[in-house]
């Protein structure tokens, strides 16, 4: 898709139908203050008292009220190849995209929202939980980090790489979802990651994100 439907100088906070607090949705719209709802994620930020700039979707999730209310802002894309993430996800162009209600209460959704966040790699979006802040690695990247702190890898692909400022390098590693994997891994300095492909997410602990939004020149 080439047009996009919501186009902002600043980041989106983007909202889906899993469950998230206001004190995470407070973090993300200081950090990206346009609000987008793919599609029943309109009414969980309608329920924490922000309305959406845009809601994206299918239509099968969002409530009868909040259509209502928000009638000239509804995008519908009624294809049901993809999910309600992907079409969202596609549909805007800004500096980065913050990702809120998406980390799955049901697995099977979370992992059809990283497949997609993987096929949208040159999106710059991150996904938010209460205690993770997930991304795909671009190229090449450096992280100032607490040392101590959680790094974690997980390839959805075949991929490589080389690091520094972590326990564990990842040199002469061939990663793959079903082979290798790196989770858990541990910062002991500045961390420098390079990656062969963009299939490899990086998962840190979420007082990570200004300095994962630094790492990826977009904050």
């Amino acid at each position: 898709m080439k047009h996009k439907i919501v186009e902002s100088l600043q980041g989106v906070t983007l909202a889906g139908g899993g469950p998230f607090g206001a004190a995470l949705l407070a973090r993300a719209l200081a950090l990206a203050p346009v609000s987008v709802g793919a599609d029943g994620g309109a009414d969980r930020l309608l329920r924490l008292g922000v309305e959406p700039s845009a809601v994206i979707g299918d239509f099968d999730s969002i409530s009868a009220t909040a259509r209502a209310r928000l009638a000239g802002r509804l995008f519908p894309i009624a294809e049901q190849e993809t999910t309600d993430f992907d079409k969202a996800l596609r549909s805007i162009a800004a500096p980065f995209v913050l990702g809120l209600g998406f980390a799955g209460a049901r697995l099977d959704h979370g992992l059809a929202v990283l497949n997609a966040l993987v096929r949208h790699a040159d999106q710059r979006c991150l996904l938010l939980s209460p205690q993770d802040v997930t991304f795909v690695a671009p190229p090449e990247m450096q992280l100032d980090l607490p040392l101590g702190s959680r790094f974690s890898l997980f390839p959805m692909g075949a991929v490589s790489g080389e690091s520094t400022g972590l326990r564990w390098p990842i040199q002469d590693i061939a990663f793959a979802p079903d082979g290798m994997i790196g989770t858990s891994n541990q910062v002991v300095g500045p961390v420098h990651l390079r990656v062969s492909a963009p299939r490899m997410l990086v998962i840190l602990p979420l007082k990570s994100l200004p300095a994962a939004l630094r790492g990826l020149s977009v904050l």
